[in-house]
Order: structure tokens, then C-alpha cells, then sequence
């Protein structure tokens, strides 16, 4: 069972059709996400999308590797659970709303880590990790939707 959940909300320059093939994209994690070193995708659905997906994360204290199961109701929503590594329990969803001409982005994701780490300092870490990760995803969908304008320009 997980022991730290929580929610991050976004508004993105972005349709959900956009913010999904971005976070469906794992091969560019590690060039816009400032904790993620290495992604490895598994195995896909015959769709394409990928189903089993490694990652290895650079958490500064040490490094993190796990793999988690993802399904999706394409293009509003993704859902991940851990299916082996290095933490105890890893959870959570991504939906994408559209909210006038921007998309509302939403992460909720609960974690257990499986080790030890003083309680405020995790609270404060996980806090700012959630954060980090949904602020640096709305800037690589908003840098993707601005080179796809230049590009058709």
C-alpha cells in the first residue's frame, strides 16, 4: 500500500490529443524530465502504445530503476501501476480536460518507497518532484506545439 499520495494540477497551450502523444513519447523522457536518466520500453499493445516501460530515475541520494504496467483511454488518460524495482509501490494516472483552449493536466500518484527517508524531507522531495515533473511536461507539450507551428509556418 502506498504511503504518500497526492495531486498536481497544470493548465497546458495544448490540446489532450497533444499532451497525450507527449507523455505517451517515453523514449523523450530523459531529455526534458530532469530526474528520469534512462526509459526502455517492454513491450506495446498492438496499437503501439507501450504496455511495460523501465524506468531509471537519477534521485540525487541514489539511483532509482523500476517498471511499471501502463493502460490508456486515449486521449484523456493514462494509468500506471509498478510491476517490479526498486520502490515498494508506485500508482497513479494522468487525465488530460480541456478547459477553453488550454488543457487541464492532472497527476495523481501514490508511492511508497520501500526506504527509509527522514519524513519531512520525503514530504518536502515528493512534493517537489510531482510538481517539477507535471511543470516540466507542460513545457515540453508547449515546446512541441510551438515547433510544430514554426514548422508549418
Amino acid at each position: 500500500m502506498a504511503e504518500t499520495r497526492q495531486s498536481f494540477s497544470a493548465d497546458v497551450e495544448a490540446t489532450p490529443e497533444q499532451c497525450f502523444e507527449a507523455i505517451t513519447d517515453f523514449s523523450a523522457y530523459p531529455r526534458w524530465s530532469s530526474v528520469i536518466s534512462k526509459t526502455a520500453v517492454l513491450d506495446a499493445y498492438p496499437d503501439g502504445l507501450p504496455r511495460r516501460v523501465e524506468f531509471e530515475l537519477d534521485m540525487k541520494i541514489r539511483t532509482v530503476r523500476y517498471v511499471l504496467d501502463y493502460t490508456y483511454q486515449r486521449p484523456h488518460r493514462l494509468d500506471w501501476k509498478l510491476v517490479e524495482g526498486d520502490v515498494e509501490d508506485v500508482a497513479g494516472t494522468y487525465t488530460f480536460e480541456r478547459a477553453n483552449r488550454k488543457t487541464r493536466v492532472t497527476c495523481q500518484q501514490a508511492v511508497s518507497l520501500g526506504f527509509w527517508i527522514p519524513g519531512p524531507i520525503r514530504r518536502i522531495a515528493e512534493q517537489k518532484a510531482l510538481k517539477d515533473s507535471v511543470l516540466q511536461f507542460k513545457a515540453e507539450v508547449e515546446r512541441r506545439k510551438k515547433g510544430r507551428q514554426k514548422d508549418a509556418r
